[in-house]
């Protein structure tokens, strides 16, 4: 006796993935965790005041707007966890707390929910909110703790960041680089999630291993940044002339890992991935040597994420068998 088949008709596409947002934004946060651990242990308490506050802003934002736009409930998919988390990772330790919500009004309000909710933006919010804020207030974001802030200090030690000319000559190693702190056990100004590379590298490992993200994107940011650097880097005015260090310093990591590999903002084709990716690692050469700030991974990543539709056009294969009109 036969059995009673049933055929499934469906629009396509007709591939099914097994993963859902809700499992790919579990495994991002799960990737974030040292990063983030490694910023409480640098920075204090302060730095987990920060993360917390900048993700309870963006869930509650987000959870507000769909309310008032009568919009599908859509917060138990972690995207807007993940939103927080990266820009938290963003932002230095002794930022004021206005700006942590202020930039997150910006990331979820205007830049996600504005254009339709997830996977309708076009830009990376975390890296919009965090350029608003960079740009509205330059010397609260590029002024950094020189140590440990408890949840109630108004008073710390602060500075610039390596990468800022003032450190030329004197700049970390590739070893203090990975692990956030000077040989004499000074923090590494910087922001919250970007300080400690090793942290980084492990949250990397876990998304290769779990295939959320693949090696074309943070390659290609990594190896045109060192490229770059070896090139240019003695000629331009910076502090990180060399091509190891220039990657483990500032957002590289952070970006080439994080926030370049996001979905809905970065290219779906192998080629398109591997020109967006050299294209922020220049970018973000171009204005750490000649532009106005020390730091060009936001930007680079921004000005890159305008291009995706015409990546993803230019390098999309053609069909067997079509022929022109």
């Amino acid at each position: 006796m036969m059995e009673n088949l049933k055929l499934k008709v469906s629009s396509t596409p007709h591939i099914r993935e097994k993963n859902s947002i809700e499992d790919v934004m579990l495994d991002v946060i799960i990737a974030l965790m040292p990063a983030a651990f490694a910023g409480v242990i640098l920075f204090g308490q302060r730095a987990f005041l920060v993360m917390l506050l900048s993700v309870v802003c963006c869930v509650g934002f987000e959870w507000a707007y769909q309310i008032v736009a009568h919009k599908k409930r859509t917060i138990s998919d972690m995207s807007a966890v993940v939103t927080g988390m990266l820009y938290a990772f963003c932002l230095p330790s002794n930022v004021p707390l206005y700006i942590v919500v202020i930039g997150a009004f910006i990331a979820i309000v205007i830049v996600k929910q504005l254009f339709g909710g997830i996977g309708q933006n076009f830009m990376n919010p975390a890296l919009v909110g965090r350029a608003f804020v960079l740009a509205s207030f330059p010397l609260a974001m590029t002024t950094f703790a020189l140590d440990k802030m408890t949840i109630f200090d108004t008073n710390v030690i602060t500075g610039a960041t390596p990468l800022s000319s003032e450190f030329a000559g004197t700049a970390p190693t590739a070893w203090e680089q990975l692990f956030g702190v000077y040989e004499n056990g000074q923090i590494i100004p910087g922001c919250i999630g970007e300080t400690c590379g090793i942290a980084l590298l492990i949250g990397f490992a876990y998304l290769l291993i779990r295939r959320v993200i693949s090696v074309r994107i943070p390659l290609a940011f990594v190896g045109s940044v060192m490229l770059m650097t070896w090139l240019c880097g003695e000629s331009a005015v910076a502090s990180i002339q060399n091509p190891i260090t220039a990657v483990l310093s500032g957002g590289v990591l952070l970006g080439a890992i994080f926030m370049a590999t996001d979905y809905v903002t970065s290219p779906t084709t192998p080629w398109g991935q591997i020109i967006f990716g050299i294209g922020c690692g220049v970018l973000t050469c171009v204005i750490r040597f000649w532009g106005g700030y020390p730091e060009g991974v936001s930007f680079a990543i921004l000005l890159m994420n305008i291009l995706t539709p015409l990546l993803d056009k230019w390098t999309m294969p053609k069909p067997f068998g079509k022929v022109k009109n």
